[in-house]
């Protein structure tokens, strides 16, 4: 039998057949809410999601239709199919690059922003279903679903996200011990498993051998150093490094 497919006993499957089992009924009901909430209003999913995607841009007079494939993991025929689509509804308009001419930018028509703040809200139906389950189910749930995108990001599956776990403003386990054990230098608050993000528009990368060190800290419960410098004084969001980064950092530089 292929590695992964289902087996003629439910008892034969291991932890990991049995945790894609419940994921692929969630995204049975993801996918029908999707389809039913774009239908009502004339589109298609993928179409609503670029709709979204524009609009929560960072990089707003970069985006062209190569960017918006890369974010959702798509062809560019994909893409480009939807984004005309969306171009004749009235929704997206095409300009030109004043950086190269060549280039061709996205912009929301005032009809796209209004509809791309109703494509950037989650279906009801599954918001409920989290919503229901207690707060510690909930935090270990996004820890879990933080571990699974990492490892897909990893082997190149899945856009790049914009994770708590890979900023440079992350100090994970610096409250050891705490409700809320990690710190976030960018709001300068503690925050705990449940108020990480997976797409957070503050984030900044950290350097390549410093996300390692932190994801290493993150699973293992260990603060950054043994002086746990959340308690005492810290630097401004500004400075973007606490004692514990200025650490990580020089070993890093190091390595």
């Amino acid at each position: 039998m292929p590695r992964g497919a289902p087996s003629s006993s439910t008892a034969d499957l291991t932890t990991g057949q049995r945790v894609v089992a419940g994921l692929s009924k969630v995204a049975l009901v993801f996918r029908h809410a999707q389809w039913e909430a774009s239908g009502r209003r004339g589109l298609t999913p993928t179409q609503s999601q670029i709709l979204a995607i524009v609009a929560g841009s960072r990089v707003p007079d970069r985006l062209g239709v190569k960017a918006v494939a890369e974010q959702m993991a798509v062809t560019m025929g994909t893409a480009s199919e939807a984004v005309g689509a969306l171009v004749s509804k009235g929704l997206l308009r095409k300009e030109a690059d004043e950086a190269d001419g060549r280039a061709v930018i996205l912009r929301l028509t005032p009809r796209g922003v209004r509809e791309a703040s109703v494509a950037s809200e989650w279906s009801e139906v599954i918001v409920d279903a989290v919503e229901a389950m207690p707060e510690a189910e909930r935090a270990t749930l996004l820890r879990g679903l933080i571990g699974m995108v990492r490892t897909m990001e990893g082997r190149g599956l899945v856009p790049t996200a914009r994770m708590c776990v890979g900023c440079r403003f992350f100090s994970p386990n610096e409250h050891p011990g705490r409700s809320k054990p990690h710190h976030c230098l960018f709001i300068e608050a503690p925050i705990g498993d449940a108020d990480l993000r997976i797409d957070c528009g503050e984030m900044e990368p950290a350097g390549e051998q410093e996300r390692s060190r932190l994801w290493d800290v993150f699973v293992n419960g260990r603060p950054l150093d043994r002086q746990c410098p959340g308690d005492a004084g810290r630097a401004h969001p500004g400075a973007g490094v606490s004692k514990s980064r200025q650490t990580v950092s020089s070993s890093t530089k190091g390595a």
